[in-house]
């Protein structure tokens, strides 16, 4: 008998179960948790405004390097032995970070945390490639970034609470607890993690269909160049935007709304709930209508929410534009992971996805530095939002001369 007839479930889900908890710590603490924690800091600390969009960017220069090491650690290393590496460098850096008494300091290891998530990040988005076939993948890469969603809501809670108990030194002790988490995860993914179906003698998950062979793929190749190319500057315009969001709302609602931290919080806490349906949801309508459209529909929730928070309508536009960023918070991601295997194929995806994630990571390392100095200049991110805003619409445009992978078979 064989693994696969004595297993009552796949063990691909086994694996999506310890993506939710690699995003949680790779992006949903080391990245999102950094809004929560940084009206603190910056007070801590003495941080100006332009300084908090230059650590913010560090960190992303730090991914974008892991973007270009990634392909070759997966390669020498696996996927699994890289993931937690990778995780224990946040840790690292984490607990770090909670004992900086400068700028420079925290500048350094947050970047240093940048190169972790990438190299947790993109290994584990790419096994979704390896246990699944095409018409779950959405679906698969859907379920894994709960993780980032459920952190949201953790630090959107936990944070504040640890402020409250800890008026000075609340925001080091944050940095601790989270780096303390991400060992315990690391731990999970060594443990649990497999890198390939045939490993355990099973197969991907989901029915074979003829889009999943590499003859497609090998038809396609004259013009994959161009499709990643366009994949890719898709995803630029998705990173220069959503970290900008995502980096300095909540410091929006407190110093531009007078919120207090804990009122912030919950509003943030908000992006995470709502965020737990982003990536099922917008994975799943692409495995229906194709990545093309799904790419369209999630750059237009996105729009709106930009435009709502940089409109000044008051308090009730914010909340719209929270509870929008959140419903499409994890949609290109999710459906970026999918596209590039339908694309490209299994034996590609690795270095395909890589690829267009360097575009992300151009576009998130860009993003945030350049709407601290916006702020900086005009005192707030109402413009920085609008410009967003700007990008992700002509995203929707350039999102609708995208091909179908069928189109070239």
């Amino acid at each position: 008998m064989s693994l696969n007839s004595k297993l009552k479930f796949h063990y691909g889900w086994v694996i999506v179960c310890c993506g939710i908890l690699i995003l949680f710590a790779c992006l949903g603490l080391a990245r999102f948790a950094y809004g929560m924690l940084l009206p603190a800091m910056r007070e801590g600390l003495g941080l100006a405004y332009d300084q908090m969009g230059y650590v913010s960017t560090g960190n992303f220069a730090g991914y974008l390097l892991a973007v270009a090491l990634a392909p070759l650690a997966i390669r020498r290393f696996k996927p699994r032995l890289t993931i937690t590496c990778g995780l224990l460098l946040i840790a690292c850096c984490m607990l770090g970070i909670s004992q900086s008494r400068g700028f420079v300091v925290a500048l350094v290891l947050y970047t240093l945390t940048g190169i972790g998530s990438g190299l947790a990040n993109i290994p584990v988005m790419v096994l979704v490639s390896h246990w699944f076939r095409r018409e779950r993948r959405g679906r698969a890469a859907g379920l894994m970034v709960v993780g980032n969603g459920a952190a949201i809501i953790f630090s959107g809670f936990f944070v504040p609470w640890l402020n409250r108990l800890y008026p000075v030194q609340g925001w080091r002790i944050g940095w601790i607890s989270l780096g303390l988490i991400s060992v315990g995860i690391a731990g999970i993914a060594a443990c649990l993690l497999r890198n390939d179906p045939a490993e355990m003698g099973l197969a991907p998950a989901g029915s074979r269909t003829a889009l999943d062979t590499e003859a497609l793929t090998a038809h396609q190749a004259a013009d994959s160049g161009r499709i990643i190319l366009h994949l890719g500057l898709l995803y630029l315009m998705f990173g220069a935007t959503y970290m900008v969001y995502g980096t300095f709302i909540v410091t929006t609602m407190v110093v531009d709304f007078n919120f207090s931290e804990t009122t912030a919080g919950m509003f943030w806490s908000w992006v995470g709930f709502f965020s737990l349906f982003s990536g099922v949801s917008f994975g799943m309508l692409s495995d229906r209508i194709g990545r093309k459209g799904g790419l369209m529909a999630a750059f237009a929730v996105q729009t709106l929410a930009y435009l709502l928070a940089g409109s000044g309508f008051g308090t009730a536009a914010l909340l719209a534009s929270v509870v929008l960023y959140g419903l499409a918070a994890w949609a290109i991601p999710t459906i970026m992971a999918a596209a590039v295997s339908d694309y490209m194929g299994l034996s590609k995806a690795a270095a395909a996805f890589s690829v267009v994630t360097f575009f992300f990571a151009v576009g998130q390392t860009v993003g945030p530095g350049a709407a601290g100095l916006i702020a900086e200049a005009s005192g707030s991110f109402v413009t920085s939002y609008l410009c967003s805003a700007g990008l992700t619409a002509a995203a929707i445009l350039f999102a609708l001369f995208l091909p179908g992978p069928q189109a070239k078979a």
